[in-house]
């Protein structure tokens, strides 16, 4: 009997504990909630509110001098805003007003640097505008600045239209530059462009009508062939009715 007693009390004692700790077990879940909650607050706060994970410094790559200068300043973000805040778009877009710059990206360097890596535009070949101004153009026909000298080994192409020069018309001209192989580069001189459809240049003493940028290698075909005549001029703007005009004086025959 006695065991049996100690034995139902053993059980009472273990049903108890099972009933108090299903009841605790709600009251950890919220806990835990509340303290998962507080963390992420905690979090939130420290990205962006708290000075800890601020900018400090911004670091401008890709680019040196009066460039770096001009990208730093375009940056626009106070030291002190915090990172996790800084619209990145936004600063990207403000750094490609910049003309001199082809591309641009901008990334947050953890705890407390912006970091804004540029790719600035090479020049394509330098225009010569109806002003005199030497103009900088890329390899996309985007004019981006002026210059007193062109660059070494960088073509000189004159505007010979007095109302300005399409961004079509100097992508023909760069057609141009690309197709002609370097034997024949080295020969060419006084680049002219009028419109997208009329480029022209010397070549030793020949006078090339190129046209626009169509059927480029078509056009260099009929130029290589055309070119041992020795005619003053060769237009290949229709390549596949192409034009020779003057030429060398026939050798007058001797009786």
């Amino acid at each position: 009997m006695g065991v049996s007693s100690r034995g139902l009390a053993s059980a009472d004692s273990r049903f108890r504990e099972r009933a108090l700790e299903r009841r605790r077990r709600p009251w950890r879940r919220v806990l835990w909630i509340v303290v998962a909650a507080g963390v992420a607050l905690a979090l939130v706060w420290l990205a962006f509110w708290s000075p800890l994970l601020a900018v400090r410094s911004v670091q401008v790559s890709g680019v040196t001098g009066a460039d770096r200068t001009a990208v730093a300043g375009l940056v626009d973000v106070a030291k002190g805003t915090p990172l996790a805040r800084v619209d990145l778009a936004e600063v990207e877009e403000r750094v490609r007003s910049r003309r001199s710059i082809a591309e641009v990206s901008a990334e947050r360097g953890w705890p407390s640097t912006l970091r804004v890596r540029v790719v600035p535009r090479q020049p394509a070949l330098v225009l010569k505008n109806p002003e005199g101004q030497l103009e900088v153009v890329d390899a996309t026909g985007v004019s981006y600045g002026t210059v007193t000298t062109a660059p070494a080994g960088v073509p000189v192409v004159t505007a010979a239209s007095t109302k300005g020069t399409t961004k079509e018309a100097l992508e023909a001209a760069l057609s141009m530059i690309r197709t002609l192989p370097v034997d024949l580069a080295d020969q060419v001189s006084a680049i002219a462009v009028s419109t997208a459809n009329l480029v022209s240049f010397t070549l030793g003493g020949v006078q090339v009508v190129w046209g626009g940028a169509d059927a480029a290698d078509r056009k260099l075909e009929i130029l290589r062939a055309l070119l041992p005549t020795k005619p003053a001029v060769i237009d290949v703007s229709a390549p596949d009715t192409p034009v020779t005009r003057g030429g060398p004086s026939p050798s007058p025959s001797s009786d």
